[in-house]
């Protein structure tokens, strides 16, 4: 079963199309993985002739879980359009760019018709949306090249639908057309349940160690800390049986650490120079963090966060390049300190190593930081 829950959570879905072997070997396993995603997860498993998929829903949205092929608001929206024209054609039906192209002019919001093909950044964003639908199995290019578009709006290509698109968005409970904030959306798993309580609390906290980086006692309900109190050992006992994992549960946070056969999906740190950066800069968060008060040191707060001014952040960062830069890859070696410092923060926030607050231009250090940590031999350090 280990492996089939691992195909599930590494994978938006398994087309049946695209991965035959898996797709079966899933689906006749779907009797003794459907407990394990409902009951504990909260999550329903979709199984039909073209797919199947774990409806994997956080606990709470964290910036790392949008698309990250998409830099824009603007795709978001030609992607949700995608799938409105999607949704009203029949799998295997074909359709050809411009077609598209006119109902987004039509549907787009605020725009109403004033979406401008002539302008390059527009097209480019349309053509990454389309690629990305392509790369998940919801389109297949039949006839034509999606370059020919980008480099003037007169490019034709032909799709196809493959009817995957239906299943992408997840299914509600409740109508939504009467939500209007996205807290709404949030708490729609929780209408019918006591939200400190029993099953949703549970879901909660498997979710949450599942699914992120890191649990945290400083942006998590009370309650789901008491659960780790008390049903801490059998929660660790149970995920460790079922994966290759170890769940490591600290007064204020708590993690799940993944073993060399554990394919759940992205692990930190991964095998490249950003990843080696960034654990020596844990390295000297921890050094500035067991200074004693007084000498400069970064004090330690009770829920085990660190507060610092971004720009003592930065000042710190710089200090990593300056101390080790010799050692990292050519491009991380020449990168200007700017964007240095930019690239780093931005990797840590991806991780909920960091978050950064706008108002007080602080940067909350995270316990996740405190894990782990990396560094060059002595004879370098020398």
């Amino acid at each position: 079963m280990r492996e089939e829950l691992e195909l599930l959570l590494n994978r938006r879905w398994i087309l049946k199309s695209e991965d035959k072997e898996a797709y079966y070997r899933v689906r006749d396993s779907i009797g003794e993985l459907r407990p394990f995603a409902t009951e504990k997860l909260g999550c329903s498993i979709v199984e039909n002739s073209l797919l199947v998929k774990m409806e994997k829903i956080p606990a709470d949205p964290e910036s790392f879980m949008g698309i990250g092929e998409f830099t824009s608001k603007e795709e978001y929206a030609f992607f949700c359009i995608l799938l409105m024209f999607l949704e009203d054609r029949d799998a295997e039906e074909q359709f050809i760019l411009s077609q598209l192209t006119d109902y987004l002019s039509a549907n787009m919001p605020e725009l109403g018709g004033a979406v401008d093909w002539t302008v390059y950044t527009t097209r480019r964003r349309l053509i990454r949306v389309l690629r990305y639908a392509v790369a998940q199995g919801i389109l297949k290019i039949t006839d034509g090249s999606d370059d020919v578009f980008m480099d003037g709006q007169s490019g034709e290509v032909l799709y196809e639908n493959t009817g995957a698109s239906r299943y992408f968005m997840r299914n509600f409970s409740r109508d939504i057309m009467d939500y209007g904030t996205p807290e709404d959306f949030e708490k729609s798993d929780w209408f019918e349940m006591d939200e400190d309580r029993g099953i949703a609390r549970r879901h909660r906290v498997y979710k949450r160690l599942l699914f992120t980086p890191g649990m945290y006692r400083e942006n998590c309900p009370e309650e789901d800390f008491e659960y780790l109190k008390y049903y801490g050992r059998r929660l660790a006992d149970d995920l460790e049986q079922t994966f290759d994992c170890r769940v490591h549960i600290h007064k204020s946070s708590a993690y799940l650490l993944m073993g060399e056969e554990c394919r759940m999906g992205r692990a930190f740190p991964g095998n490249n120079a950003l990843s080696d950066i960034l654990l020596l800069c844990f390295g000297k968060i921890q050094k500035l963090v067991q200074h004693p008060e007084g000498t400069g040191g970064w004090e330690l707060s009770v829920t085990e966060t660190v507060r610092v001014d971004q720009t003592e952040f930065e000042r710190m960062l710089k200090s990593v390049k300056a101390e080790y830069g010799s050692g990292f890859p050519k491009n991380y070696r020449e990168l200007p300190e700017g964007e240095f410092v930019r690239e780093v923060m931005d990797a840590m926030e991806l991780w909920t190593f960091i978050s950064r607050e706008k108002r007080t231009h602080q940067v909350v250090i995270w316990p996740l930081a405190g894990k782990m940590l990396g560094r060059y031999p002595e004879d370098f350090e020398l």
